[in-house]
C-alpha cells in the first residue's frame, strides 16, 4: 500500500499551494489531485452542498487506490471533515486556518483573518477560535471574489488589488500584527499582499503544517513510500486547465476530467 498514491482534492486551484508544501516534504510519494474548479468557490455553497462534493472528490480519488485523502480545502474541512472521517476507513488528513499560532504570538492583541464565508461561518471554526483567543481581538473578513479571481487567472489584477485593500483596511485600522489566511488559494496573494501590508505584519498559512501532519500520519500507518523513484504526479481539472498549469511546474501533464 505505501506505494499508492496520495490523493488531494479542493475546490479548484487553491490546494496545489497545499500539494508544493507535501511534495516538497515527501518527495518520493506519488499523488493525485483533483481541482474541483467547477463547483468553486466552496464558500458560498451550504454545508450540505459541501459534503456532497466532497464525498463526490474522496469516491474518485478512492477509485483511483489513494491510501489516504488532504482535504486542501479550508471549507470543506471545516464544514465536512468530522462527517468524512466517520464515512471512510482511510486516513484523512484535514487544514483549517493556522488560528492558534497566530493568537499564541500576537503582541498587539489583535490578529486577522482573510478567509471565505463557508470557514468563517463553520462551527469548527469558531470553535477553535474561541479556545485559543482569549483576550484576543480577531478581525475576519470574508473574501469575496478572490477566489474567482484566482480560478479565471486574474492574480495580479487591478480588481484583486482592490479587493485586497479594502479587506486589509478594517485589519490595519485594528492594529493586527499577524494574518492568518483561511483558504489554500489565498497564499497566491501573498506577494501582493506584502506589498500592501506594513513590514511588521506577518503572514500565515498552514501548508507547512498540513504536510507535517500529513508525514506523521503515513508513519503512524507505515504507509510511508520509502522507494526513491521519480513519483508519479496526476493532476485532473474540471475546469480552466491552463489556470492550473499556471501555478505548476513546465514540467507537470494535467488533464481534463469531467467529474
Amino acid at each position: 500500500m505505501s506505494k499508492q498514491p496520495i490523493g488531494i482534492f479542493d475546490s479548484g486551484v487553491g490546494g496545489t499551494s497545499i500539494w508544493k508544501e507535501l511534495n516538497l516534504l515527501l518527495p518520493h510519494e506519488n499523488t493525485i489531485y483533483l481541482a474541483d474548479s467547477k463547483n468553486a468557490p466552496f464558500g458560498e455553497k451550504t454545508k450540505e452542498e459541501i459534503i456532497a462534493l466532497s464525498k463526490k472528490n474522496i469516491d474518485l480519488l478512492l477509485s483511483k487506490n489513494c491510501k489516504l485523502i488532504v482535504v486542501a480545502c479550508n471549507t470543506a474541512t471545516t464544514n465536512a471533515v468530522k462527517l468524512l472521517r466517520e464515512t471512510y476507513n482511510i486516513p484523512i488528513i484535514g487544514i483549517e486556518p493556522a488560528i492558534k499560532p497566530a493568537a499564541l504570538q500576537t503582541k498587539t492583541k489583535a490578529v486577522g483573518i482573510l478567509a471565505t464565508k463557508g470557514t468563517l461561518s463553520s462551527e469548527l471554526f469558531h470553535k477553535t477560535t474561541d479556545l485559543f483567543t482569549n483576550g484576543v481581538d480577531v478581525i475576519e473578513q470574508v473574501g469575496e471574489g478572490l477566489v474567482q479571481l484566482i480560478e479565471t487567472g486574474m492574480i495580479n489584477s487591478q480588481e484583486m488589488t482592490s479587493l485586497l485593500k479594502m479587506y486589509i483596511k478594517p485589519m490595519l485600522d485594528a492594529n493586527v500584527d499577524y494574518l492568518v489566511l483561511g483558504c489554500t488559494h489565498y497564499p497566491y496573494l501573498i506577494p501582493q499582499l506584502l506589498e500592501l501590508l506594513p513590514k511588521h505584519i506577518k503572514i500565515i498559512d498552514s501548508g507547512e503544517a498540513v504536510a507535517r501532519q500529513t508525514q506523521a500520519v503515513l508513519k503512524q500507518h507505515a504507509l510511508l513510500n520509502n522507494a526513491k523513484n521519480k513519483p508519479n504526479l496526476q493532476f485532473y481539472s474540471n475546469g480552466n486547465i491552463e489556470v492550473l498549469a499556471s501555478l505548476l511546474e513546465n514540467n507537470i501533464t494535467i488533464e481534463y476530467l469531467d467529474f
